[in-house]
């Protein structure tokens, strides 16, 4: 089985389009190690995204420094800054309504956190992102929560699979951004 399939959003792993959105859905799982080790998979982003050594320990918020490579891989430049969640504000353009792969962003205590819309419900919007509970994963967020939503800037058409998707209010609803 899968991460996605274990917890109800299998389809994610049929979606096609758009890639960011697909190249969020690869990551579905890793986890932050816990102590004083480090996953290195999650150190590998920050070097290949230039960010290493000052970013060299998983315990280090990294939301930011997850959506920048998943950003990477699907083609697109981050923002500067990108491991400061609220940076990614300057990402894209701005919507009034989110939809599938626009990215989301929230202030929080000491910060702030990036995720990216899955899809939403009646009372939150179902978001896959980086460092959500020490892992990749999909959670509900309120929808009051978030202050931008960021869609790519697409350079020719927008993908047909930006969309909004309605879900079941089924799924844990986040407490912790790390």
């Amino acid at each position: 089985m899968s991460w996605a399939k274990d917890h109800g959003y299998g389809w994610v792993e049929n979606e096609t389009s758009p890639r960011i959105f697909v190249e969020a859905v690869k990551l579905l799982g890793v986890k932050e190690t816990p102590g004083v080790g480090d996953n290195p998979t999650i150190i590998n982003w920050a070097k290949e995204l230039g960010v290493y050594p000052a970013y060299n320990h998983d315990s280090i918020a990294w939301c930011g420094l997850g959506m920048a490579y998943i950003a990477k891989q699907a083609g697109w430049e981050p923002p500067k800054n990108f491991l400061w969640a609220l940076n990614w504000r300057n990402f894209g353009n701005a919507v009034p309504v989110p939809m599938l792969g626009d990215i989301l962003v929230k202030p929080r205590n000491g910060g702030g956190h990036v995720t990216m819309y899955v899809g939403e419900d009646a009372q939150c919007y179902h978001c896959i992102g980086a460092n959500q509970s020490d892992m990749v994963n999909i959670v509900r967020y309120p929808r009051g929560a978030f202050t931008n939503f960021r869609r790519c800037p697409w350079r020719i058409n927008q993908p047909a699979g930006v969309r909004r998707v309605l879900l079941s209010a089924n799924g844990t609803i986040a407490t912790k951004e790390s």
